[in-house]
């Protein structure tokens, strides 16, 4: 049975529209930035939106109180994080632990934080890559779900490293999306684990 997911983003909703695209039933978008390409994308695929801009809040429990509420009012049970820049706070987290993913454009735990595909770039990395994990209190720390390594080739320029990057996390998240959706993927006392049966990570399919 299906969950009733939302997507929370913040920029050009490339792998918002890789979400959708999937089949993944998405209820509700929420970008924490006004008139972003991933609304246009979520207004074309009519999936509701919203833009709940974080000047509009006193604080970041105001502003995640509002988001609780959009959630809360579209029935949704799981959220995917997809260049949302904002940090959530713990009464959110809880609300949705074991529901809430992330994705980051680096093999975590190197290069957490913004910019992790032009700083591994900049170190001349061999190898970089794109990580799912359910979210925690920490930054860009709680429990890796998925990897998935994408090499950098020594003529690469910035941008065909990034398109790399950018076609792998089209790949994979979707992917890691469904398998948390059907439940083949859980969270158990903050570990994650798999269903060894129906999951394609036990026969290396992702």
């Amino acid at each position: 049975m299906s969950m009733k997911w939302a997507v929370l983003v913040g920029g050009t909703g490339s792998n918002l529209r890789a979400i959708l695209e999937s089949g993944i039933k998405v209820h509700l978008v929420i970008s924490h930035r006004a008139d972003v390409p991933a609304l246009r994308i979520a207004q074309t695929y009519g999936v509701p939106s919203r833009a709940l801009l974080p000047r509009d809040f006193v604080d970041r429990a105001a502003y995640d109180a509002a988001i609780a509420n959009s959630l809360e009012d579209f029935g949704v049970e799981a959220v995917a994080l997809a260049g949302f820049l904002r940090w959530l706070t713990s009464p959110l987290i809880d609300r949705y632990r074991g529901a809430l993913v992330n994705l980051h454009p680096s093999l975590l735990p190197a290069y957490p934080g913004l910019h992790a595909i032009e700083r591994a770039f900049r170190d001349r990395v061999w190898w970089s890559g794109v990580t799912i994990h359910f979210v925690d209190e920490g930054h860009d720390s709680g429990p890796i779900i998925a990897q998935r390594p994408v090499p950098r080739f020594m003529n690469d320029t910035v941008e065909e490293f990034s398109e790399r990057m950018h076609l792998a996390e089209h790949q994979l998240y979707p992917r890691v999306i469904q398998e948390v959706d059907r439940g083949r993927v859980t969270l158990v006392d903050g570990r994650v684990c798999y269903n060894e049966e129906e999951s394609p990570w036990m026969h290396g399919h992702l």
